[in-house]
C-alpha cells in the first residue's frame, strides 16, 4: 500500500472522530478509535472462517473441555470468535448495540478478549451508547474493509502509527513515545543485519529479536519484512514488551495477525516488571522514550544494582533520575547471547545526552566504560535532527555487539550522516526531514566499507577514555591578629561554650596581640598560649590567612599540606594501549603506563607554569565519553571584513532605492 493509500485510510478512521466531536474531549478521541480499528482489524480477518468457527463450535458443545486449539485451526489464526455477531449485524439491532457489541468482544478467544480489555473500551461502549452515538460509530466501521488482502500487515502498522500521532498531537502527549519514522527503523535494521548478510540468506534460518519499547510494533514488523526480503525461506522470531496499554494492545493484534506468537508481546514496565527474565536473543532493538524519568521504579532498580550487581541488569552503573536511557542498554546487554552461543546484534536510538553526559566516576561515564572496554561498541551513527515526530533534536544508533568482526576489533566507527536528509513536503509535528532510499542505502555502504573518511572516522576504544586527575598545589600560610579576628572570633558557634571568664580572658589576649603576624605558627602560637580547647581549631582557622610568599606547611610526616580553594582537575588522554574492562579501575591507575601518562602530562601542561603542583593519585578516576560533533568539526574561517562591508553597503543602497519609490 502506498503512502498515500495509508493516509487515506488514515483520513477515513480520522473522520469518523468527527461524530464525537462535543460529547468528547479531542484528547480523547483515541479512546474509541484505536479499539475500534482494532476489533475492525479482527473482524476482518475472521470474516471468511466464521462461519466454519461457529459450525465446529456448535459440534464441539459439551464434547471436549478444550476447544481452542481446535478452533483456532478451524480460523486459520491464533484467534477465532464464537459469537454470531460481526460488524454487519451489529447494525442491525441498534436498540440493543451496547449489550450485543460486549457479547460480540466477549466472543473472542481469551488471547484477543485481553487485547481488547487493555483498552479498558467497556467504559466507552457505556459512554458512546448514552450519547446516542455508538449505532453512528460502527455503521462508520463497517464501511471500513482492513482485511489482509486490502491492507497489508506493515500498512495496517503505518496506519496505527499515523492514528496514535495525530490523537498525539490533540492530546500535547509525545507521540515519538509511541512509534519511529519507519525510513529511520530501515536504516536501523540494516545496520544491525549488515554484518550477517551471508548467514542470514541460509535456508531456513530461524533468528530472534527483542524490543523492550516496542510501542505498537513497527520495529519488530520492519525487521521481519527486511529479514524476508533477503531470504524467503527463514523465520524471524519477534518479541516486546510495552509500558502503555493501547500501543501494547495494538501491537499483539498486529503480531497475532502475522502468524507470530502473541504470548512474545509483554504488557509492563521493562526496569521493574522483566517479562523475559533469563532469555536471550540473537538481535535486539529499541527506540526508548528520550530522556524518560526512572523515578517511580527507582526502588527496584537501586536495589536490583546493590544485590545483584554485574550478576543482575544494572551493575555497570545507574544514570541521573530524570534520564533511563543507559538503564534501557544495560538491560538489553543482559539479554545478549553469551559469544559461545553465537553472540548478539544491538541497535537502539539516543539523543546526544548519552555520550558526553556525566564526569568520570558518574553512573553513565561507568557504563560508557563498560560497554567500551568490554568491546561492545561497535558504531555511532549521528542522525539528521527533525527526524521524530515529537522532537527536532539531534539523534545517534549506538550499535553494540559481543561478537565484532576480527577487523572492528578493538576499534569503534563513528559515522556522520547528519546531512543526509531531504526535506518533507508537508511536517508531520517536529518531523520536517527524512532519510530518501537512496541515502539510506549510502549510509550502510559507509557503515559496511568500515573506512576513514570525510564521513567516517575510525578510532581504538582506549581513544575514548581518560584519566580525571587532581592537581594539588602547597597550602602556604602566615599567622596574624587583627581586629577583625577578634570580632569574627565571637560569632563562632564554639564562642557560645565558653564561660564569660573565658570569653573576656581570651578577647583581652588577642586585644593585645594585634598587628602581630608570623609565617611561622610556632612562633605566634608562643605569644597565644593555651587556649579553651572547644575553640582551638576556629581560632587557628581565623588566624590563618593565604600568603603565596610564605613556605609551604607541611603535616606532621613533613608532607606538603594542599590548599583546597587552590585544587585543580585536569583531563589525561588514556595513554595509546588495549584496555580491557575490569569491575575496579584503581589496579589498573596504578600501573607502570597510566602513571607515565600522568607525570608526561604534568611536565608538559601543569610544572612549566605551577612547579610546585603535584598529583592526588587516590582521587585519579576514569572516565569514557564520546564528543562525537568534535571529531566531525570542520573550521571555516570568517568571510573578509572588505566583503562583509561591500554586502552592507549594497544592502542600506537598496534601502535607500526602496524608501524613494515609497515617497515618490
Amino acid at each position: 500500500m502506498s503512502d498515500q493509500a495509508i493516509q487515506n485510510h488514515a483520513a477515513f478512521v480520522w473522520s469518523v472522530a468527527d461524530l464525537l466531536r462535543g460529547d468528547y474531549k479531542q484528547s480523547e478521541y483515541g479512546k474509541v478509535v484505536l479499539p475500534l480499528v482494532v476489533l475492525r482489524r479482527l473482524d476482518c480477518v475472521l470474516e471468511p472462517t466464521k462461519a466454519a468457527v461457529l459450525k465446529r463450535h456448535a459440534q464441539l458443545a459439551g464434547k471436549i473441555e478444550n476447544v481452542e486449539p481446535v478452533l483456532q485451526a478451524v480460523s486459520g489464526q491464533q484467534f477465532f470468535n464464537i459469537s454470531p455477531l460481526d460488524f454487519r449485524k451489529l447494525l442491525d439491532d441498534p436498540a440493543n448495540a451496547a449489550d450485543n457489541l460486549r457479547a460480540y468482544i466477549g466472543g473472542f478467544s481469551p488471547a484477543a478478549r485481553d487485547i481488547i480489555e487493555k483498552f479498558d473500551f467497556g467504559v466507552q461502549i457505556e459512554r458512546l451508547y448514552r450519547a446516542n452515538l455508538l449505532y453512528k460509530v460502527l455503521a462508520r466501521f463497517a464501511d471500513l474493509d482492513l482485511h489482509p488482502d486490502k491492507v497489508s500487515n506493515i500498512s495496517m502498522g503505518a496506519i496505527y502509527e499515523e492514528l496514535i500521532r495525530r490523537f498525539s498531537e490533540l492530546s500535547n502527549e509525545t507521540a515519538g513515545e509511541h512509534f519511529t519514522p519507519r525510513e529511520v527503523i530501515r536504516l536501523m535494521v540494516n545496520l544491525l543485519f549488515i554484518e550477517d548478510a551471508d548467514a542470514l540468506t541460509k535456508k531456513g534460518i530461524v533468528r530472534t529479536l527483542f524490543d523492550p519499547a516496542c510501542g505498537t510494533g513497527g520495529m519488530l514488523s520492519v525487521a521481519e519484512d527486511h529479514l524476508r526480503s533477503m531470504n524467503l525461506d527463514s523465520r524471524l522470531e519477534v518479541f516486546g514488551q510495552e509500558l502503555n496499554a493501547e500501543t501494547y494492545s495494538i501491537c499483539r493484534s498486529d503480531m497475532m495477525l502475522k502468524g507470530q506468537d502473541a504470548s512474545h508481546i509483554v504488557y509492563g514496565n521493562s526496569f521493574s516488571e522483566d517479562g523475559f527474565e533469563g532469555a536471550h536473543f540473537d538481535y535486539l532493538l529499541a527506540n526508548p522514550p528520550f530522556g524518560v524519568e526512572w523515578k517511580k521504579v527507582e526502588e527496584q532498580i537501586r536495589t536490583e544494582a546493590e544485590k545483584k550487581g554485574f550478576d543482575g541488569r544494572f551493575g555497570a552503573g545507574l544514570p541521573r533520575i530524570n534520564d533511563g536511557s543507559f538503564l534501557f542498554l544495560q538491560h538489553m546487554i543482559s539479554k545478549m547471547k553469551r559469544p559461545e552461543q553465537g553472540g548478539s546484534r544491538l541497535a537502539i536510538v539516543f539523543n546526544g545526552s548519552p555520550l558526553f553526559t556525566g564526569g568520570a566516576g558518574s553512573g553513565e561515564s561507568e557504563t560508557r566504560r563498560w560497554i567500551i572496554e568490554n568491546d561492545w561498541l561497535e558504531a555511532v551513527v549521528a542522525l539528521p535532527d527533525q527526524l521524530f515526530y515529537n522532537t527536532g533534536i539531534s539523534t545517534y544508533f549506538w550499535m553494540v555487539t559481543n561478537r565484532k568482526s576480527p577487523e572492528r576489533r578493538g576499534k569503534v566507527q563513528l559515522v556522520d550522516a547528519r546531512e543526509f536528509w531531504v526535506k518533507m513536503r508537508k511536517s508531520l509535528g517536529e518531523k520536517r526531514k527524512e532519510i530518501s532510499g537512496d541515502q539510506i542505502d549510502e549510509i550502510t555502504r559507509l557503515y559496511g566499507e568500515f573506512t576513514d573518511g570525510e564521513k567516517v572516522k575510525v578510532f581504538p576504544n582506549e581513544a575514548f577514555g581518560y584519566m580525571r586527575i587532581t592537581v594539588e598545589r602547597p597550602l602556604r600560610l602566615r599567622w596574624e591578629v587583627t581586629e577583625q579576628t577578634v570580632s569574627l572570633l565571637a560569632e563562632e558557634k564554639a564562642w557560645s561554650k565558653l564561660t564569660d571568664e573565658e570569653q573576656a580572658n581570651l578577647t583581652e589576649l588577642l586585644n593585645g596581640l594585634i598587628g602581630i603576624n608570623s609565617t611561622d605558627r610556632t612562633v605566634l602560637a608562643g605569644k597565644v598560649g593555651k587556649v579553651p580547647e572547644g575553640i582551638e581549631k576556629a581560632l587557628w582557622d581565623l588566624l590563618a590567612a593565604r600568603d603565596p610568599e610564605a613556605p609551604i606547611v607541611t603535616d606532621r610526616k613533613g608532607e606538603p599540606e594542599p590548599a583546597p580553594e587552590l585544587r585543580d582537575n585536569e583531563t589525561v588522554p588514556l595513554p595509546a594501549m588495549p584496555v580491557r574492562w575490569e569491575p575496579e579501575a584503581t589496579v589498573r591507575l596504578a600501573s607502570t603506563e597510566y602513571r607515565t601518562a600522568i607525570e608526561d602530562y604534568m611536565r608538559e601542561e601543569v610544572f612549566p607554569f605551577i612547579p610546585d603542583a603535584w598529583v592526588n593519585h587516590d582521587k585519579t578516576k576514569i572516565g569514557y565519553e564520546l564528543p562525537l560533533t568534535r571529531h566531525f568539526y570542520n573550521y571555516v574561517p570568517p568571510r573578509p571584513v572588505a566583503e562583509i562591508d561591500a554586502e552592507i553597503k549594497a544592502l542600506e543602497a537598496e534601502v535607500q532605492n526602496l524608501l524613494g519609490e515609497v515617497t515618490e
